[in-house]
This record gives structure tokens, C-alpha cells and sequence, in this order.
């Protein structure tokens, strides 16, 4: 069925139509996870995203002992990309609109689309360690910024290279907890 949902929207201009039509007619009065565009997701771009994502750590890692402001702005900048993504959506996010006009239409529809909480929840993780890396690095805690940032380069680089999304797993074992 995913398929076929995706098959009839070849082109970035379709998704766009797609979702007009979705705010036009599907989320009058409902949630804002009416729209099947916020509630499901490539799970290509979930690699491409936590690629990227390890590569501007990464980035972070090296350069902010060298060259402080820049180091800092590339943490921000990331920091901003997970809050956005984990509190907003993730189809819009930075890494996915980048996946959706180079990549995307390079390799075509996926077979099968997945669940989008997961990965959010895994965003609002990433949010969670490096909005304090970034505090730490500012007030001049340099170990603790450091050290959250490695934690967080860890855990995307091990989700691009392998696929284990330990956020989502996370969020699969807090929702199997939950009371019902």
C-alpha cells in the first residue's frame, strides 16, 4: 500500500499537492497527525538523516577546540535541527528536505514507510544531550561538552552505519511500559 501511495507522487511538486490536500481536507478539526506525510516516514532518510547528523558532530568534535565560534554554531545548528524535528515534524526537517530533492528522486519510492514517532522521539534524545553539550561548551565545561557531544556522535554514527536506532528503541520500550 506505501508503495502505491508513493507511486502516484513521483515529484517534490506532488508532495506538495499532497499536502494542501491534506490540510485542505483531512486535518479540518482533527490532530495534526492526520496527515499521512506526518505519520509515516522513509526509513532511507532515517540512515541519511543520522549520516549527516554523525558527520556535523563529528565535525564539532574536531573543530571546536581549534576554532571556537564555529564549533559552537555547528552544535547550534544541530541542536536546532533536533528540536525541530523532534517537536515539529521530521519530513520538514533540514536532513529530509535535502534527502527529498537530491537523493529521493535518484533512488525512488521506498518499498515500505515507517512509523515517524520512533524516530522523533529519537530526535527529542538528540536534543536532549545537545542542548546541554552546547550549554556546557559555553559556560566553558569543556569534558561535559565533550562528552555529551561524543555520546550523541556515538549514537548516530552507530545508527548511519548500522541501522540501530537506540532512540527508537527507547521509545518502543517506554511505550510498552506505559499503563494503558
Amino acid at each position: 500500500m506505501a508503495a502505491q501511495m508513493w507511486s502516484q507522487y513521483p515529484d517534490w511538486n506532488a508532495l506538495d499537492q499532497l499536502a494542501s490536500h491534506c490540510l485542505e481536507n483531512h486535518m479540518r478539526g482533527t490532530r495534526i497527525g492526520a496527515c499521512p506525510l506526518r505519520a509515516h516516514i522513509d526509513p532511507r532518510l532515517l540512515r541519511f538523516s543520522a549520516g549527516a547528523t554523525a558527520s556535523v558532530l563529528a565535525g564539532v568534535l574536531v573543530i571546536v577546540d581549534v576554532a571556537r565560534p564555529l564549533g559552537l554554531g555547528l552544535l547550534a545548528s544541530q541542536v536546532a535541527v533536533f528540536a525541530f524535528t523532534a517537536f515539529v515534524s521530521f519530513q520538514w526537517s533540514l536532513w529530509a528536505q535535502i534527502f527529498a530533492r537530491v537523493i529521493w528522486p535518484r533512488i525512488g519510492a521506498p518499498a515500505d514507510l515507517e512509523d515517524a514517532r520512533p524516530p522523533r522521539f529519537a530526535q527529542f534524545i538528540g536534543f536532549v544531550v545537545t542542548a546541554p553539550a552546547l550549554t556546557a561548551f559555553t559556560l566553558g565545561a569543556d569534558v561535559a561538552g565533550y562528552g555529551l557531544t561524543a555520546l550523541a556522535f556515538g549514537l548516530t554514527a552507530l545508527n548511519a552505519s548500522t541501522g540501530l536506532c537506540l532512540g527508537c528503541k527507547a521509545y518502543h520500550l517506554v511505550r510498552r511500559l506505559k499503563p494503558a
